[in-house]
């Protein structure tokens, strides 16, 4: 039985994942959740979900992070900035026998690079807003490691996608739409890599690190849509025209970003060996699962 516990601020899609797979090995989990409604789906999880936003600081502090010996923050930062730091950072910087701190970030921290790859040594220049809250909060967690000496660790991430959230949902709820902008790539990344990546991180703590999470095929978004409607054995979307597709101005923003993101340091510092290296391996893994339930 392990002696580990983690406390995740943002019980959500990829914290749920990596809940999973340390549950199992005998953690002690525990976390936020934003309202009441999810608090018994997190219960099933064998999970003890508190409530948190920044309006709502944990009730109690002391008592929700006793003896945690792993913290992870999901939480996105807003205009206001991150929230877990803005009410709680005081509170965490004062918790002793902390072994690892992970912040997920985003690799929109790099901003546009007119497709051209990018590592970890390359100095973010985020284009859009979003990118620049989170670079803005990364900065706020890593004040922690170098002036506090906390183990935190950033982790930025491409598109995330897995069951429940993949081409397939969109596919079948009719909003999948093939946008067809001449030399656009995205990198993705499976949600049970992240939880994988982030439990070697665990194993081999590295405080300071900073570290990309993305396949191997950074790929045309169409490309995926398409290859996910052979899957299930339909005719994919009509290609449409990037400036004719209606796009809000969130998906805009996406689309505003190319970039290709390097992953090797992830597989040669922590030995990580991704188990969807592309989203042909993912997509297939998830139908799979699908159908065998």
């Amino acid at each position: 039985m392990s002696n580990s516990r983690l406390f995740c601020f943002g019980l959500g899609y990829t914290a749920q994942a990596l809940a999973r797979r340390l549950a199992a090995k005998g953690w002690v989990i525990s976390g936020t959740s934003r309202s009441e409604s999810d608090r018994p789906a997190l219960s099933c999880l064998g999970t003890r979900a508190w409530l948190f936003e920044r309006e709502r600081p944990l009730a109690d502090f002391s008592a929700a992070l006793a003896g945690r010996t792993h913290i992870l923050s999901s939480v996105p930062p807003n205009g206001l900035g991150d929230p877990v730091l803005a009410v709680h950072g005081r509170d965490i910087a004062g918790l002793r026998g902390l072994e690892w701190v992970g912040y997920l970030s985003t690799t929109g921290v790099y901003g546009d690079r007119g497709g051209a790859w990018v590592s970890e040594t390359d100095e973010p220049r985020p284009t859009g807003e979003r990118g620049k809250r989170r670079l803005a909060a990364e900065a706020g967690w890593l004040h922690l490691w170098r002036d506090l000496e906390l183990p935190v660790h950033i982790f930025r991430l491409a598109g995330i996608y897995g069951p429940g959230r993949s081409a397939f949902d969109s596919l079948r709820a009719g909003r999948a739409q093939r946008i067809d902008k001449p030399g656009q790539v995205f990198g993705r990344i499976h949600v049970d890599d992240i939880a994988q990546t982030l439990e070697a991180s665990m194993a081999r703590p590295r405080p300071g690190a900073v570290y990309n999470l993305s396949d191997d095929d950074p790929a045309p978004p169409g490309d995926v849509i398409a290859y996910a409607a052979e899957l299930l054995g339909r005719a994919p979307p009509p290609l449409i025209p990037f400036e004719e597709a209606g796009l809000g101005e969130m998906a805009r923003s996406f689309y505003a970003e190319n970039k290709r993101v390097r992953n090797e340091l992830i597989k040669q510092e922590l030995g990580v060996r991704l188990a969807y290296p592309d989203y042909r391996a993912g997509l297939a893994a998830i139908l799979k699962h699908e159908r065998a339930r």
